[in-house]
């Protein structure tokens, strides 16, 4: 029989209602003869309550008890999920990550899927089960301890299932009806996506926009896994979301797909480094140990044998970054003269395949910008990417102007 995977985020599965309104929509795939696995997440708000716990009880806690704790709001949803489902006459059971199992590394709190063996489930289907509903975000460390994702991790734990089963498509619904050219409460004109590729919908993800995880387009992506991402509060529809999928399956796009940004960034300087081999490890290196997350990086041009060298991060890392800084100059490892941090930058990218074909898209956008008086602190690209820093006051606007600059409200 084919096969269907349906992950169903926490506002999804709110209360016994929502979880209702979420198992009637299982029992429809199941009428049309699939054997479908339902990934869930915790309840709305039960993860940040379980986290709250943790950081009470124990501060600097042991990771593996974190994990422990934290995937139990998985549990809970798996077990309601299979009862309602079985009271509506369909055959389901609830599995936790360990009981699939999916193995997983040790790196408690942020693990990565190892491996999905199918046996158990395909012998629970072979004798009659319609549905696995199986609690999402967990796994099993090889020494057979509970292990986490990471925030947002069922989004992986579901598009991974799909590739394991050769699922005939993966649907994500969350509280939003599929993926939009920018966040449309910043932009009214903002329009919904029918199709978007996997790289466009990565570097979205990655730039900002939080449909859907990281690293399960990520996934996606290598294992040529379809996802559809919908809304769990509207009328089902075959038609219905946005497909994500291999670039040949779109007819016709835009140049650009999409507009993202992230508000909370920071713009730090390296005033007066030596310009010299190896400088550059000898910075991002400590960063790095550090657990700052380095974004954008701009070197200047060299004079008497210093440079500056400016990069962002998280507006939340600074105080790392300056420690990390600080603690390298006092081991000589670098010599700088300051360190200035400004802490009042956003981040504003668009995104688009077509810019791979298409020139002009980075002189239509720093148009766009120069016309509403935005300037423009850095600058990176890749093949299908353009980001700028720009000051925060100027994010919404920016976003404005560059949806309206790339006409991102039409179609084609």
């Amino acid at each position: 029989m084919p096969r269907l995977v349906m992950k169903f985020g926490g506002t999804s599965v709110a209360n016994p209602d929502r979880i209702r309104r979420a198992a009637k929509r299982v029992g429809v795939e199941v009428a049309k003869g699939y054997e479908v696995i339902v990934i869930v997440s915790a309840m709305s708000g039960k993860t940040n309550e379980l986290v709250g716990w943790v950081e009470d009880v124990s501060p600097l806690y042991d990771a593996r008890e974190y994990d422990a704790i934290v995937s139990s709001g998985e549990n809970v949803t798996a077990g309601l999920m299979a009862l309602t489902l079985q009271q509506m006459d369909v055959p389901a059971r609830s599995w936790q990550g360990w009981q699939v199992p999916l193995l997983t590394t040790d790196a408690h709190g942020s693990a990565r899927i190892e491996e999905i063996p199918t046996a158990n489930l395909d012998a629970k289907f072979a004798e009659g089960m319609k549905v696995a509903v199986v609690a999402g975000f967990q796994g099993i460390s090889p020494e057979g301890r509970i292990t986490t994702l990471g925030r947002g991790g069922s989004d992986t734990t579901a598009v991974a299932f799909a590739a394991a089963f050769e699922a005939e498509r993966c649907d994500i619904y969350t509280d939003v009806d599929g993926v939009y050219t920018t966040d449309p409460r910043i932009e009214d004109k903002a329009r919904k996506l029918d199709r978007i590729a996997f790289e466009e919908m990565l570097e979205l993800a990655s730039l900002g926009a939080k449909v859907l995880q990281t690293r399960s387009v990520e996934l996606a992506m290598r294992y040529g896994v379809k996802l559809r991402v919908l809304s769990s509060f509207e009328e089902m529809d075959d038609n219905a979301g946005t497909l994500v999928c291999a670039e040949e399956d779109i007819v016709e796009s835009n140049v650009v797909a999409g507009v993202a940004f992230v508000r909370d960034e920071a713009k730090m300087t390296l005033i007066s480094v030596a310009d010299r081999p190896g400088i550059a490890a000898a910075i991002f290196g400590p960063l790095s140990e550090a657990g700052v997350n380095v974004d954008m990086i701009v070197q200047n041009i060299s004079e008497e044998g210093r440079t500056d060298m400016t990069f962002s991060c998280p507006v939340n890392e600074v105080a790392r970054a300056e420690k990390a800084m600080a603690d390298a100059k006092a081991s000589g490892s670098i010599n700088y003269h300051d360190l200035v941090a400004d802490t009042d930058v956003a981040k504003v990218s668009v995104v688009g395949i077509g810019m791979r074909s298409h020139a002009g898209v980075a002189a239509k956008m720093f148009t766009a910008l120069q016309a509403e008086g935005v300037n423009i602190k850095v600058i990176t690209t890749s093949e299908i990417k353009i980001s700028v820093l720009i000051d925060r006051k100027y994010m919404e606007l920016a976003v404005q102007a560059l949806h309206d600059a790339f006409e991102l409200d039409k179609v084609g």
